[in-house]
């Protein structure tokens, strides 16, 4: 009985399938995920900094250099901003940096470093089986912070917004700004002292920004701001005056109510001249005939011809002497003509 059992096949559990040749199994898988992990692994980045003062000489560390990569194939890159340079490449320096740089398997020097070369450098390794290597340096020249430019307003609005600036843009790093008033310096917080505590602002040291919100009849004094980076002697601006003043609300009203008075008295003058006449137009004379008016100048209303006034000049001419008419435009007549 027993070893009737031994001899018959097993039967395969209902749900069973062989693989052979469809798709890959469960172990399969596992495997090409911890192939992609060892890749990744394989291209090792680095990263450090470096700091060196101005003009002086520097040597960047490939870190991703091993003596064990033989004929490993290597290139220096230098980043800025969005700019990427080569500076290694092809087994040679390139063309600007060729007088600059020595170039070493582990490293490559410079003789003398200016501002413009502060940013990150990058070294690549590729070594057999396509392995990569990466190590960066992110190189930062010192340069001492020149003269800051301080934006103080002359005047400031009591209860309103103000801000002052204080900017520079020669030191590497960026410079930290401090900010005084007549001589000394404002702390972060205007509460921690006793000199500034009625003062209500903020200041952010990294941009130089000072902003008081409200200003306060307090806060007129004269202003400064200084620059430091750990690079050389912190730097002053020149001192500015900021005066708090009240708004003038009796000013502004006896403005309105003068130029409202103004502006009636020309309106008044414009009426008044044109009630009088002096916007009419004058009456032309035929040819020939000359019209002189009499009677005092401004109480003219028109022009009246009698004959009686009729009379002929010296040199030949026909000359009209007349008077001004004392009747209303309405009411005007012509009464009399003349002959020439």
């Amino acid at each position: 009985m027993a070893g009737a059992e031994r001899g018959r096949p097993r039967e395969r559990p209902r749900g069973h399938r062989e693989h052979h040749g469809g798709r890959p199994g469960a172990g399969l898988r596992l495997l090409l995920l911890l192939g992609g992990l060892a890749a990744l692994a394989a291209a090792q980045v680095t990263s450090e900094d470096q700091e060196v003062p101005e003009h002086k000489p520097v040597e960047l560390r490939c870190a991703a250099f091993r003596s064990s990569s033989g004929s490993a194939r290597i290139e220096w890159k230098f980043q800025r901003g969005s700019s990427l340079t080569l500076i290694y490449y092809a087994g040679e320096l390139t063309e600007p940096y060729r007088d600059r740089v020595q170039f070493s398997p582990t490293s490559i020097r410079f003789g003398s470093v200016t501002r413009e070369d502060s940013g990150k450098y990058i070294c690549e390794v590729v070594g057999d089986g396509s392995h990569i290597a990466k190590s960066e340096v992110n190189l930062i020249v010192q340069v001492p912070p020149g003269k800051p430019l301080a934006h103080v307003p002359s005047s400031a609005t009591v209860g309103a917004r103000a801000v002052l600036r204080c900017s520079e843009a020669q030191g590497s790093p960026p410079p930290t700004f401090r900010w005084y008033k007549d001589g000394t310096e404002l702390p972060q917080d205007p509460k921690s002292s006793p000199a500034f505590r009625n003062s209500s602002y903020s200041l952010d040291p990294r941009t130089g920004e000072l902003v008081f919100e409200p200003v306060g009849g307090w806060d007129t004094g004269d202003y400064h701001c200084e620059a430091s980076n750990n690079v050389g002697s912190p730097q002053k601006s020149d001192v500015f005056r900021m005066e708090a003043s009240e708004v003038n609300v009796g000013g502004i009203v006896a403005a309105v109510v003068l130029l409202l008075l103004f502006l009636g008295l020309a309106a008044f003058g414009v009426w008044f001249a044109h009630r009088r006449g002096y916007f009419s137009k004058k009456t032309e004379c035929p040819p020939g005939v000359t019209l002189v008016p009499v009677g005092t100048e401004g109480t003219q209303r028109g022009w009246h011809i009698p004959k009686s006034r009729f009379s002929r000049s010296a040199g030949g001419k026909k000359v009209i002497y007349s008077q001004p008419s004392r009747r209303s435009e309405s009411e005007f007549k012509q009464t009399s003509s003349f002959l020439v």
